[in-house]
Protein backbone atom coordinates (compact mmCIF):
# COMPACT_ATOMS: atom_id res chain seq x y z
CA UNK A 1 0.00 0.00 0.00
CA UNK A 2 1.40 3.37 -0.97
CA UNK A 3 2.23 5.77 2.31
CA UNK A 4 1.32 9.40 1.77
CA UNK A 5 4.91 10.77 0.65
CA UNK A 6 4.09 8.95 -2.40
CA UNK A 7 0.36 9.17 -2.25
CA UNK A 8 0.73 12.82 -2.90
CA UNK A 9 3.42 12.73 -5.38
CA UNK A 10 1.48 10.27 -7.62
CA UNK A 11 -1.39 12.37 -7.03
CA UNK A 12 0.57 15.62 -8.67
CA UNK A 13 1.78 13.38 -10.99
CA UNK A 14 -1.71 11.77 -11.85
CA UNK A 15 -2.99 15.40 -12.16
CA UNK A 16 -3.08 16.26 -16.42
CA UNK A 17 -0.45 18.10 -18.23
CA UNK A 18 -0.12 21.85 -16.98
CA UNK A 19 -2.20 21.49 -13.87
CA UNK A 20 0.98 21.81 -11.49
CA UNK A 21 1.86 25.03 -13.24
CA UNK A 22 -1.57 26.63 -12.22
CA UNK A 23 0.49 28.43 -9.53
CA UNK A 24 2.26 29.95 -12.04
CA UNK A 25 -0.50 31.40 -14.12
CA UNK A 26 -2.22 35.08 -14.13
CA UNK A 27 -5.56 33.23 -14.22
CA UNK A 28 -7.16 31.20 -12.01
CA UNK A 29 -9.44 28.80 -13.69
CA UNK A 30 -12.66 27.81 -11.44
CA UNK A 31 -12.78 25.09 -9.44
CA UNK A 32 -15.56 22.03 -10.93
CA UNK A 33 -18.25 22.84 -7.88
CA UNK A 34 -17.75 26.47 -9.09
CA UNK A 35 -17.85 25.78 -12.65
CA UNK A 36 -21.02 23.61 -11.74
CA UNK A 37 -23.39 26.37 -10.48
CA UNK A 38 -21.83 28.37 -13.67
CA UNK A 39 -22.83 25.86 -15.95
CA UNK A 40 -26.62 25.47 -14.01
CA UNK A 41 -26.97 29.11 -14.09
CA UNK A 42 -26.54 29.81 -18.00
CA UNK A 43 -28.29 26.84 -18.91
CA UNK A 44 -31.08 27.30 -16.99
CA UNK A 45 -31.59 23.72 -16.81
CA UNK A 46 -33.16 21.94 -13.35
CA UNK A 47 -30.88 20.17 -10.43
CA UNK A 48 -31.80 16.80 -11.68
CA UNK A 49 -30.58 17.69 -15.38
CA UNK A 50 -27.01 18.77 -14.47
CA UNK A 51 -24.75 15.81 -12.95
CA UNK A 52 -21.44 16.33 -11.85
CA UNK A 53 -18.40 13.67 -11.53
CA UNK A 54 -20.58 10.06 -12.69
CA UNK A 55 -19.09 6.71 -12.66
CA UNK A 56 -19.79 5.05 -15.72
CA UNK A 57 -19.07 1.16 -15.81
CA UNK A 58 -17.36 -0.12 -18.52
CA UNK A 59 -18.53 -2.92 -20.96
CA UNK A 60 -17.38 -5.24 -18.87
CA UNK A 61 -18.32 -3.99 -15.53
CA UNK A 62 -14.78 -3.76 -14.47
CA UNK A 63 -13.72 -0.04 -14.89
CA UNK A 64 -15.52 3.03 -13.66
CA UNK A 65 -14.40 6.30 -15.15
CA UNK A 66 -16.00 9.57 -14.29
CA UNK A 67 -17.74 12.29 -16.53
CA UNK A 68 -17.11 15.66 -15.03
CA UNK A 69 -20.17 16.64 -16.43
CA UNK A 70 -23.35 15.28 -18.12
CA UNK A 71 -26.05 18.11 -19.23
CA UNK A 72 -29.39 15.93 -19.74
CA UNK A 73 -32.12 17.73 -22.36
CA UNK A 74 -34.73 16.70 -24.59
CA UNK A 75 -31.73 17.41 -27.74
CA UNK A 76 -30.17 14.25 -26.20
CA UNK A 77 -27.39 13.49 -23.44
CA UNK A 78 -24.39 15.61 -23.52
CA UNK A 79 -21.05 14.08 -21.82
CA UNK A 80 -18.34 16.48 -21.14
CA UNK A 81 -14.67 16.65 -19.15
CA UNK A 82 -13.41 19.53 -18.13
CA UNK A 83 -10.06 20.45 -18.03
CA UNK A 84 -7.97 23.23 -16.38
CA UNK A 85 -5.02 23.04 -18.56
CA UNK A 86 -3.03 26.29 -19.35
CA UNK A 87 -0.15 26.34 -22.21
CA UNK A 88 -0.54 25.61 -26.00
CA UNK A 89 -2.02 22.66 -26.87
CA UNK A 90 -1.73 20.59 -30.10
CA UNK A 91 -2.32 16.75 -31.09
CA UNK A 92 0.71 14.38 -31.71
CA UNK A 93 -0.57 10.12 -32.78
CA UNK A 94 -1.75 9.15 -29.53
CA UNK A 95 -0.39 11.66 -27.22
CA UNK A 96 -1.37 15.10 -27.00
CA UNK A 97 1.52 18.09 -26.09
CA UNK A 98 0.71 20.98 -23.87
CA UNK A 99 3.65 23.34 -23.99
CA UNK A 100 4.04 25.43 -20.96
CA UNK A 101 6.22 28.92 -20.54
CA UNK A 102 7.19 29.12 -17.20
CA UNK A 103 9.03 32.52 -16.47
CA UNK A 104 11.44 34.09 -14.50
CA UNK A 105 12.83 37.44 -13.78
CA UNK A 106 16.08 36.42 -15.82
CA UNK A 107 15.06 34.05 -18.61
CA UNK A 108 11.65 31.64 -20.21
CA UNK A 109 11.58 28.30 -19.68
CA UNK A 110 9.18 26.11 -21.73
CA UNK A 111 8.65 23.04 -21.33
CA UNK A 112 6.23 20.15 -22.99
CA UNK A 113 3.98 18.12 -21.15
CA UNK A 114 2.05 14.60 -22.28
CA UNK A 115 -0.99 13.03 -22.22
CA UNK A 116 -4.11 10.80 -23.48
CA UNK A 117 -6.27 12.42 -25.71
CA UNK A 118 -8.78 13.75 -23.98
CA UNK A 119 -11.68 13.68 -26.88
CA UNK A 120 -10.79 10.13 -27.85
CA UNK A 121 -11.01 9.32 -23.52
CA UNK A 122 -14.48 11.38 -23.81
CA UNK A 123 -15.94 9.49 -26.55
CA UNK A 124 -15.08 6.43 -24.99
CA UNK A 125 -17.16 7.09 -21.66
CA UNK A 126 -20.11 9.00 -23.76
CA UNK A 127 -19.90 5.14 -25.57
CA UNK A 128 -19.98 3.31 -21.96
CA UNK A 129 -22.84 5.90 -20.76
CA UNK A 130 -24.97 4.66 -23.82
CA UNK A 131 -23.98 0.89 -23.12
CA UNK A 132 -24.74 1.11 -19.26
CA UNK A 133 -28.22 2.97 -20.35
CA UNK A 134 -29.30 0.00 -22.45
CA UNK A 135 -28.09 -2.86 -19.76
CA UNK A 136 -30.60 -0.84 -17.73
CA UNK A 137 -33.54 -0.85 -19.75
CA UNK A 138 -32.84 2.40 -21.27
CA UNK A 139 -32.64 2.54 -25.07
CA UNK A 140 -31.56 5.95 -26.84
CA UNK A 141 -30.21 6.06 -29.95
CA UNK A 142 -26.66 6.76 -30.12
CA UNK A 143 -27.02 9.90 -32.63
CA UNK A 144 -28.40 11.55 -29.30
CA UNK A 145 -25.10 11.44 -27.30
CA UNK A 146 -22.93 13.85 -27.97
CA UNK A 147 -18.95 14.55 -26.77
CA UNK A 148 -17.59 17.70 -25.73
CA UNK A 149 -14.30 18.75 -23.93
CA UNK A 150 -14.09 21.69 -22.18
CA UNK A 151 -10.79 23.66 -21.51
CA UNK A 152 -11.70 26.03 -18.17
CA UNK A 153 -8.41 28.43 -18.23
CA UNK A 154 -7.99 31.62 -20.45
CA UNK A 155 -4.48 30.73 -20.53
CA UNK A 156 -4.96 27.49 -22.74
CA UNK A 157 -4.57 28.26 -26.51
CA UNK A 158 -5.75 25.30 -28.96
CA UNK A 159 -3.53 24.94 -31.97
CA UNK A 160 -5.16 25.43 -35.42
CA UNK A 161 -6.24 21.94 -36.33
CA UNK A 162 -8.15 21.44 -32.73
CA UNK A 163 -10.12 24.86 -32.81
CA UNK A 164 -11.64 23.24 -35.94
CA UNK A 165 -13.09 20.20 -33.66
CA UNK A 166 -16.51 21.27 -32.80
CA UNK A 167 -16.59 18.46 -29.80
CA UNK A 168 -13.64 21.13 -28.32
CA UNK A 169 -14.60 24.28 -26.47
CA UNK A 170 -12.48 26.75 -25.58
CA UNK A 171 -12.58 29.34 -23.02
CA UNK A 172 -14.28 31.85 -24.79
CA UNK A 173 -16.60 29.90 -26.19
CA UNK A 174 -17.76 28.22 -23.00
CA UNK A 175 -20.76 30.89 -22.33
CA UNK A 176 -22.07 30.56 -25.80
CA UNK A 177 -22.28 26.91 -25.84
CA UNK A 178 -24.11 26.71 -22.00
CA UNK A 179 -26.50 29.09 -23.16
CA UNK A 180 -27.33 26.79 -26.32
CA UNK A 181 -28.91 25.00 -23.72
CA UNK A 182 -31.57 26.87 -23.08
CA UNK A 183 -35.38 25.96 -24.60
CA UNK A 184 -37.76 28.74 -25.21
CA UNK A 185 -41.42 27.89 -24.08
CA UNK A 186 -42.27 27.08 -27.93
CA UNK A 187 -39.69 24.35 -28.19
CA UNK A 188 -40.83 22.97 -24.38
CA UNK A 189 -44.57 22.97 -25.86
CA UNK A 190 -43.49 21.42 -29.49
CA UNK A 191 -41.93 18.52 -27.77
CA UNK A 192 -44.85 18.06 -25.67
CA UNK A 193 -47.01 17.59 -28.91
CA UNK A 194 -44.76 16.13 -31.31
CA UNK A 195 -43.53 11.86 -31.11
CA UNK A 196 -40.44 11.75 -30.70
CA UNK A 197 -39.98 9.55 -33.63
CA UNK A 198 -40.23 12.55 -35.80
CA UNK A 199 -38.57 15.86 -33.71
CA UNK A 200 -35.47 13.16 -33.32
CA UNK A 201 -36.00 14.35 -29.50
CA UNK A 202 -35.89 12.26 -26.44
CA UNK A 203 -39.34 11.41 -25.63
CA UNK A 204 -40.89 12.66 -22.01
CA UNK A 205 -40.70 8.67 -21.00
CA UNK A 206 -37.60 8.04 -22.18
CA UNK A 207 -36.32 11.52 -20.54
CA UNK A 208 -37.72 9.97 -16.67
CA UNK A 209 -36.21 6.64 -17.42
CA UNK A 210 -32.34 8.31 -18.34
CA UNK A 211 -32.94 10.43 -15.20
CA UNK A 212 -33.85 7.26 -12.75
CA UNK A 213 -30.73 5.52 -14.24
CA UNK A 214 -28.85 8.74 -13.80
CA UNK A 215 -29.78 8.98 -10.58
CA UNK A 216 -28.72 5.15 -9.27
CA UNK A 217 -25.24 6.13 -10.82
CA UNK A 218 -22.28 6.58 -8.23
CA UNK A 219 -19.83 9.20 -8.05
CA UNK A 220 -16.16 9.35 -6.13
CA UNK A 221 -15.77 9.69 -2.57
CA UNK A 222 -13.36 13.08 -1.88
CA UNK A 223 -10.88 13.13 0.94
CA UNK A 224 -9.69 16.73 1.92
CA UNK A 225 -6.15 16.97 3.07
CA UNK A 226 -5.35 19.82 5.73
CA UNK A 227 -2.47 20.41 3.21
CA UNK A 228 -5.13 21.70 0.93
CA UNK A 229 -4.73 18.49 -1.69
CA UNK A 230 -8.09 17.10 -3.22
CA UNK A 231 -8.32 13.14 -3.10
CA UNK A 232 -10.86 11.51 -5.68
CA UNK A 233 -11.67 7.43 -5.05
CA UNK A 234 -13.28 4.94 -2.90
CA UNK A 235 -13.03 5.18 1.36
CA UNK A 236 -12.31 1.85 2.26
CA UNK A 237 -12.42 2.16 6.19
CA UNK A 238 -10.73 2.77 9.24
CA UNK A 239 -10.03 0.45 11.91
CA UNK A 240 -11.99 2.17 14.73
CA UNK A 241 -14.26 3.52 12.77
CA UNK A 242 -17.91 2.06 12.13
CA UNK A 243 -20.15 3.91 10.03
CA UNK A 244 -23.42 2.88 7.89
CA UNK A 245 -22.92 4.84 4.20
CA UNK A 246 -26.26 5.35 3.80
CA UNK A 247 -26.94 7.20 7.03
CA UNK A 248 -23.38 9.02 6.38
CA UNK A 249 -22.56 11.60 4.37
CA UNK A 250 -19.70 13.64 5.89
CA UNK A 251 -16.35 12.62 8.13
CA UNK A 252 -15.09 15.44 9.52
CA UNK A 253 -11.08 15.16 11.33
CA UNK A 254 -10.33 17.35 14.55
CA UNK A 255 -6.16 17.71 14.82
CA UNK A 256 -5.17 18.60 18.39
CA UNK A 257 -4.13 21.86 18.97
CA UNK A 258 -0.65 22.23 19.87
CA UNK A 259 -1.29 24.06 23.13
CA UNK A 260 -4.19 21.39 24.63
CA UNK A 261 -4.11 19.18 27.47
CA UNK A 262 -3.53 16.41 24.82
CA UNK A 263 0.08 17.59 23.66
CA UNK A 264 1.45 17.17 27.65
CA UNK A 265 -0.31 13.95 27.25
CA UNK A 266 1.85 12.84 24.34
CA UNK A 267 4.78 13.99 26.32
CA UNK A 268 4.46 11.94 28.89
CA UNK A 269 4.51 9.29 26.59
CA UNK A 270 0.49 8.90 25.06
CA UNK A 271 -0.43 8.93 21.45
CA UNK A 272 -2.31 12.39 20.62
CA UNK A 273 -6.02 11.91 19.04
CA UNK A 274 -7.89 12.76 16.47
CA UNK A 275 -11.56 13.18 16.95
CA UNK A 276 -13.54 12.31 13.94
CA UNK A 277 -16.86 13.98 13.36
CA UNK A 278 -19.75 11.94 11.18
CA UNK A 279 -22.78 13.66 9.83
CA UNK A 280 -26.09 12.74 8.76
CA UNK A 281 -26.82 12.05 4.91
CA UNK A 282 -29.10 14.63 3.92
CA UNK A 283 -29.67 16.81 7.22
CA UNK A 284 -28.35 20.18 5.95
CA UNK A 285 -30.26 23.11 7.36
CA UNK A 286 -30.20 26.49 8.75
CA UNK A 287 -28.73 24.97 12.19
CA UNK A 288 -26.25 22.91 9.59
CA UNK A 289 -26.00 19.40 9.58
CA UNK A 290 -26.97 17.28 12.33
CA UNK A 291 -24.42 14.95 14.08
CA UNK A 292 -24.34 11.27 13.32
CA UNK A 293 -21.52 9.92 16.15
CA UNK A 294 -18.32 11.12 17.28
CA UNK A 295 -15.56 8.76 17.62
CA UNK A 296 -12.10 9.59 18.91
CA UNK A 297 -8.99 7.69 17.20
CA UNK A 298 -5.10 7.90 17.75
CA UNK A 299 -3.50 10.39 15.62
CA UNK A 300 -1.34 8.03 13.78
CA UNK A 301 -4.49 5.44 12.83
CA UNK A 302 -4.71 4.83 8.92
CA UNK A 303 -7.69 5.66 6.89
CA UNK A 304 -7.76 2.87 3.67
CA UNK A 305 -8.52 4.90 0.83
CA UNK A 306 -8.81 3.86 -3.05
CA UNK A 307 -7.59 6.82 -5.05
CA UNK A 308 -9.16 6.82 -8.53
CA UNK A 309 -6.82 4.80 -10.74
CA UNK A 310 -4.94 3.35 -8.52
CA UNK A 311 -4.57 -0.46 -8.39
CA UNK A 312 -3.87 -0.40 -4.74
CA UNK A 313 -5.43 1.17 -1.67
CA UNK A 314 -3.29 4.00 0.13
CA UNK A 315 -2.91 3.99 3.90
CA UNK A 316 -3.57 8.24 4.54
CA UNK A 317 -2.46 8.66 8.74
CA UNK A 318 -5.67 10.83 9.96
CA UNK A 319 -3.73 13.54 11.62
CA UNK A 320 -3.58 14.70 7.98
CA UNK A 321 -7.16 14.47 7.04
CA UNK A 322 -9.33 17.34 6.99
CA UNK A 323 -12.52 15.47 5.92
CA UNK A 324 -14.04 12.35 3.57
CA UNK A 325 -17.34 13.10 2.13
CA UNK A 326 -19.18 9.95 0.80
CA UNK A 327 -20.70 9.69 -2.05
CA UNK A 328 -23.65 7.34 -2.39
Amino acid sequence: MPQLGSLLTQFHLGSKASESAQSQCPHQAPALPDFLQHVRKLTGLRKEDVYCNLRIPDQFQKTNDDISIVIFTGQGIFCIDVKPWRGTVSAHNQNWHVQVKEEDQNFTNTRIEQTEDPLKAIMTKTANLCGHLKRSGVSVRQSLFFSRVIFLSPDCELDEELKKKRELVSHSQIDDFLRSFREGYIAWISDALTPSWLSGHLSYRQMESVREVLKGVGTWDLMRLHCGEQLKGDYHGCQYIALDRQETDTLEFSRVKILSADSLWALLGHAPQVTVKMYKRGSQSWLGKSLNATATIPSNTFVIFRISGEETDAKIPANTIHSITLSM
